[in-house]
């Protein structure tokens, strides 16, 4: 199983499994929209005793307006 490392964005630093299939694109739910990260680079650690295997992913944008006080309480 491979590896996703998030980069930027809320979810910066995030590490979590990367389903088959996901190839250029990371897309995840978000409050009320979606967050995109993209691809960068080659996979990382691709040997058989080096962990597993990594894929980095950049923030790109997010489909709704990230608010985190959307109330407009201040607690």
């Amino acid at each position: 199983m491979a590896i996703a490392r998030l980069h930027g964005g809320p979810l910066d630093g995030q590490i979590i499994p990367l389903e088959p299939g996901v190839s250029d694109a990371y897309i995840v739910p978000y409050g009320e929209g979606q967050l995109v990260y993209h691809r960068e680079g080659d996979e990382q650690h691709t040997g058989t005793d080096d962990g597993p295997t990594e894929v980095r992913f950049v923030y790109v944008e997010a489909t709704e307006d990230i608010d985190p006080n959307p109330d407009g309480r201040d607690d």
